[in-house]
């Protein structure tokens, strides 16, 4: 949308709003306010258009609208104090309970301007907020970027429709009680991340320019979505019946998908639908072989992470996202080649990792038919949503900011709460048994309605009436509840985040510093054992090995996990009462001698080598264990074979309290000047001994090349 269209459309839709407002509202609610009383007015139209329709009786009044409201509802009639709010909840979800049954709402111009004021009058319900609302402060950062360069809104068309109609923005709190309404615009768990999203660079206000962008956006995505549903590509793909396909891209052969394997690569189209991953490389002309599909809703265990790829497996590009599971003999990586930056890979790991969640949570709590296909819907409506923000504002939220809401309940802690709330939500609104079309508001007809889903004729919902018992007026629902305790845990979890960022470092031998001071109390304390087990000092050795031995004698060695236990917890304690909830100081680290890069290139082969090293021992031990457990030689199993029968009688017969003084005793007294001469020369005959034994034969294979089908 340019300069001119973007101002244009927005002036368009407010002076139809205008009109409608200025228009006489006859019998208006005392109390209410002006926007208020207009919302009330336009959703008795609009329930009276479809009265008339269905039953073909007289026209619903406003007064007969509010009748209804208080002999439906009448604990909320009686609260005076939120009278008002509630009248508009029960208008609003009323009028968009027929609204939304229409396949093409999103693109009506009046939808969205009635929607909007929706959340206005929600905000100033009555007369008495009306007159305290003051012209809110505008932010000046509209021409705030994104991460890859693009200006997140036309800065000039956003501060003049801003100028020209400030006071006509929305809160969160009114975004997040109509929006969910309307299943494809929002849903409950991610609305408040979506409003995030569409505000960053609007000071946390919602103005209605952005807001119809938004929906404009959202129903070209879907308007797209249908596009793709084309016979040809769905029977070359060979879909079954109720699978969608979500995105495609690589279809261009200028930008293509790479697909590696191995040490092989091949171009070609990527498709997503809601249960599975199809990609499809490139052929002759412009034709493409086979599709080749990856299973996303089966039990496989599946990993789906980002990874970098690069030629012959050098890790040099991270713009890859890597799919292994348990029906695959090695992993595959698909490379989303960009020019600057990675969100179009990041935007494909996002939905790929939100069709993975949606089935495990199905798999979970084993949902069936019309549940199952319910939270694909809202899984469905969800990527979609997506996708919007991506064409629409060049965005991508992500982590506890993600606009999906699988994902999001998978990364937020007691996200397993806001699941467990969803199941129960789901077996509220829709059961197994064959569900009906009134029930409010249901993902899977949305999509029916918008040519996304077919139902089959014995799938058809059946027609009924508005109940109030589908939505939650004046209150807050489970799932909700569910959703505004977890993110009260994520942000704790935030700022722990937050200092962690702070605190690292890339240099490896910076990281080694920061280990080496952190672990200075226990290198001390193993030092101060070493003298004593090395008899440097022979009074303190003597007077420790007089303390251990009256410990075990007195039977106090359980004690001792105990006692290390309660003195960490009494010096936590004590920390907490001398701080009084200051931060503590910050760790002072002497920093490592700097070396150069070449001098890092060079302690690289040095490292390799002493690994090198390490591993081929730790082989020959193995080997020579081999050696010995099989009988190899036979003098050697001999005297292996007959210290384990001695150690596994003493282990039978002694007292494990003796074993353990014998233990202690056999280590501490090892270098005591008594039996120094005699330990050093057992452990020499061990040594000899060790080293007299073969190790195993062992036969290196050829390699054998797999063939590759061409």
């Amino acid at each position: 949308m340019g300069f001119l269209d973007g101002f244009f459309f927005f002036l368009s839709g407010r002076e139809r709003a205008a009109e409608m407002e200025s228009e006489a509202v006859p019998d208006p609610v005392p109390g209410l306010s002006s926007v208020a009383n207009s919302v009330v007015y336009r959703c008795s139209r609009i329930i009276d258009r479809v009265i008339l329709r269905k039953f073909r009786i007289l026209a619903l009044s406003t007064e007969q609208l509010v009748q209804r409201f208080e002999a439906e509802l009448p604990d909320h009639a009686n609260q005076d104090c939120l009278y008002a709010r509630n009248l508009v909840e029960y208008c609003s979800y009323r009028a968009l309970h027929e609204e939304t049954k229409h396949p093409d709402h999103l693109a009506d111009n009046e939808f969205r301007v009635l929607t909007f004021d929706m959340m206005l009058a929600w905000e100033t319900p009555d007369t008495e907020k009306e007159s305290m609302l003051n012209e809110p402060a505008c932010s000046d950062h509209f021409g705030a970027e994104d991460d890859d360069g693009g200006s997140l809104f036309y800065a000039s068309a956003t501060r003049l429709a801003t100028q020209v109609d400030g006071k006509r923005t929305v809160g969160a709190a009114a975004f997040a009680k109509i929006a969910p309404a309307c299943p494809s615009v929002a849903d409950p768990i991610t609305v408040h991340n979506l409003f995030d999203a569409l505000t960053s660079s609007s000071g946390g206000r919602l103005h209605f320019l952005i807001y119809a962008k938004y929906l404009k956006s959202l129903e070209k995505v879907l308007r797209c979505a249908k596009c793709v549903l084309d016979p040809s590509h769905a029977s070359i793909l060979q879909l079954p019946e109720g699978e969608i396909i979500l995105d495609v891209d690589g279809a261009m052969p200028t930008k293509p998908i790479l697909q590696h394997i191995g040490t092989s690569t091949w171009p070609g189209r990527l498709t997503l639908t809601n249960h599975a991953l199809y990609f499809e490389s490139f052929g002759v002309g412009f034709s493409y072989n086979k599709a080749v599909m990856y299973d996303l809703a089966k039990d496989l265990k599946q990993v789906v992470k980002r990874e970098c790829t690069g030629p012959w497996g050098a890790r040099l590009f991270d713009k890859a996202v890597m799919y292994r599971s348990s029906s695959l003999a090695e992993p595959i990586f698909l490379e989303f080649p960009q020019f600057k930056g990675h969100s179009r890979r990041d935007y494909w790991f996002a939905i790929i990792k939100e069709v993975l969640h949606v089935h495990k949570f199905i798999r979970k709590y084993k949902l069936g038919k019309y549940l199952k296909a319910e939270a694909l819907s809202e899984a469905t409506l969800g990527i979609l949503r997506y996708r919007a923000l991506k064409e629409g504002f060049h965005i991508l939220p992500s982590h506890f900011k993600t606009t999906l809401a699988f994902n999001l309940a998978e990364k937020l802690p007691k996200g397993d709460k806001i699941l467990k709330a969803l199941n129960k939500h789901l077996e509220v609104v829709c059961s197994d048994e064959k569900p009906q079309a009134g029930t409010f508001p249901l993902s899977v007809y949305t999509l029916s309605r918008m040519g996304l889903l077919s139902l089959r004729e014995e799938d058809t919902p059946e027609e009924r009436g508005y109940i109030v018992g589908d939505v939650g007026i004046g209150g807050t629902s489970p799932l909700r509840r569910a959703v505004r305790e977890s993110v009260c845990y994520s942000g704790r979890v935030e700022v722990a985040r937050a200092t962690l960022d702070q605190v690292k470092v890339k240099d490896i031998d910076t990281n080694l510093a920061v280990i080496k001071e952190l672990l200075f109390p226990c290198i001390e304390l193993g030092k101060q054992l070493k003298l004593l087990v090395d008899w440097e000092d022979p009074f303190k050795s003597h007077a420790v090995l007089v303390l251990i031995l009256f410990i075990v004698y007195r039977g106090w060695i359980r004690y001792i996990l105990p006692c290390i236990f309660f003195s960490c917890a009494a010096f936590m304690l004590w920390q907490k009462h001398n701080n009084h909830g200051k931060p503590i100081d910050a760790f002072e680290i002497a920093p490592p001698p700097s070396r150069n890069p070449v001098e890092q290139l060079l302690t690289l082969p040095e490292l390799v080598s002493k690994l090198e090293t390490n591993v081929q021992a730790g082989s020959i031990v193995l080997l020579k264990l081999r050696a010995i457990m099989f009988a190899a030689f036979p003098q050697t199993t001999n005297k292996v074979a007959v210290a384990l029968i001695a150690a596994a009688f003493a282990f039978a017969f002694v007292p494990f309290k003796n074993l353990l003084l014998l233990v202690l005793l056999e280590a501490y007294t090892r270098h005591m000047p008594l039996r120094k001469a005699s330990s050093e020369k057992l452990i020499r005959r061990v040594r000899e001994w060790w080293v007299r034994i073969p190790a195993a034969p062992v036969q290196i294979l050829k390699r054998q090349e797999s063939r590759k089908s061409k």
